[in-house]
């Protein structure tokens, strides 16, 4: 109730077209959810763009750091979202804030980019293919912007931290590194046969210790090729409840990588 209530202080979200996109403008007041880094974000957006890949339309959301204009030459992190959440709702749970605030307290400044990949766990299903939409359609659409695509890092929760990490293995050195929240893995899986093809990947991997995933997140963090660069198991369940508290970590680790030459 107390997020569904936040959502609705209609003042964080400007309607910015018919076409059903919005906009959100750095300095407006708004009341934050608890957790969320109450200082205001820099430019979100979000928009309408077809995916070839998917064969249907998606949401294509973007937040640039507070301070940094439009984002040009800034490097990306794909985000990738859980089961219960899609790209109109990042703005809601305070994305664009918390990449303020990691800015703001030190971090090298990239850009969050993401796109409904719905509940396909980020792998082809048929001719409807997110996987191929992350990997082609999302960067072509972020250097559109002026974004820096020749650095890009995966960021996810969840069904998105399991499609973060399948990313990274399907096309190794695509993304300079994966920062998964609780992925949603389970011992047989691609993730799992794949891990090897994680070497030279820096990985970041969090999950709450209430979180009935944690077994198969401790036996994936085993089965790594290298142990985490970042993350941790501490207090917290499957929900963004924990998960507001591992993003600042995480956005040190994804900005570390990111600027590193």
């Amino acid at each position: 109730m107390r997020r569904r209530t936040l959502l609705a202080a209609g003042a964080v979200v400007a309607s910015a077209s018919a076409a059903g996109a919005w906009a959100y403008r750095s300095g407006e007041a708004a009341v934050t959810p608890l957790g969320v880094p109450s200082v205001p974000p820099g430019p979100e957006r979000c928009e309408l763009r077809y995916s070839k890949a998917r064969g249907v339309t998606v949401d294509f959301y973007t937040a640039v750091p507070a301070g940094h204009g439009d984002g040009a030459g800034l490097p990306v992190c794909l985000v990738l979202h859980g089961g219960s959440k899609r790209p109109a709702d990042f703005a809601g749970i305070g994305l664009g804030r918390f990449l303020t605030d990691a800015v703001n307290r030190g971090a090298a400044p990239f850009v969050l980019a993401g796109a409904t990949g719905d509940r396909l766990a980020w792998q082809p299903s048929g001719r409807d293919d997110p996987q191929r939409m992350l990997h082609e359609e999302l960067p072509a659409w972020c250097a559109a912007r002026g974004f820096d695509t020749g650095r890009l890092a995966a960021w996810g929760w969840s069904m998105g931290g399991y499609g973060s990490l399948l990313l990274a293995e399907t096309f190794p050195r695509f993304v300079r590194a994966v920062a998964a929240f609780s992925p949603a893995v389970s011992p047989g899986d691609p993730v799992f046969r794949d891990v090897a093809r994680l070497t030279g990947t820096p990985v970041g991997l969090w999950c709450g210790k209430a979180d009935p995933l944690l077994p198969n997140v401790r036996a994936l963090r085993r089965s790594l090729p290298a142990a985490p660069e970042a993350g941790s198991f501490g207090p917290g369940k499957h929900n963004f409840e924990y998960w507001s508290t591992a993003i600042p970590a995480a956005f040190r680790f994804v900005a570390a990588r990111l600027s590193a030459g």
